[in-house]
């Protein structure tokens, strides 16, 4: 879907609070499963990321239970970055798209990983999954609030 590489792009969902996704799309990056390395070196140049916040903040936040952001891979591989003396976390660089906040329970019929399932929740607690092409075209689309067709135009700008 990008022209940042000529391999066929993969789709991931991150699960990280409300509050971090905001300062990721500040700073233009994804860290995910608090700062690991492994998750992140799954992902390519070109792969799109969702966040999904379950909460506002990390463990005792008020819910939200949404999808927050979206993204795509844009560099080569994870880097180490200092955020304090203790805390090295790993980063991957990012392009976020502008986008609206959707609660997952708008889409939880919708979407092969949560339709059926009373406990859907259960997969949010990888931290990071994959997802197929369709899963993400339905998340992505509510949240552009777009009309399927203008998707691609949205997504290889």
């Amino acid at each position: 879907m990008s022209n940042l590489t000529s391999r066929k792009s993969r789709y991931w969902i991150g699960v990280v609070s409300a509050s971090h996704v905001n300062l990721a799309i500040e700073g233009g990056f994804a860290q995910l499963c608090h700062g690991k390395a492994s998750p992140l070196r799954q992902m390519s140049p070109g792969d799109w990321l969702i966040y999904y916040s379950p909460r506002k903040d990390m463990s005792k936040g008020k819910p939200v239970q949404a999808f927050t952001a979206i993204g795509q891979v844009i560099d080569n591989e994870a880097y180490k970055h200092q955020v304090s003396e203790s805390f090295v976390p790993f980063r991957r660089d990012i392009r976020y798209i502008p986008c609206r906040e959707v609660k997952i329970a708008l889409l939880l019929n919708q979407l092969t990983f949560t339709r059926g399932n009373c406990n859907w929740g259960l997969i949010f607690r990888r931290g990071h999954f994959e997802i197929g092409a369709e899963d993400f075209k339905t998340i992505v689309t509510s949240m552009l609030d777009v009309e399927e067709q203008a998707l691609s135009d949205i997504l290889n700008h």
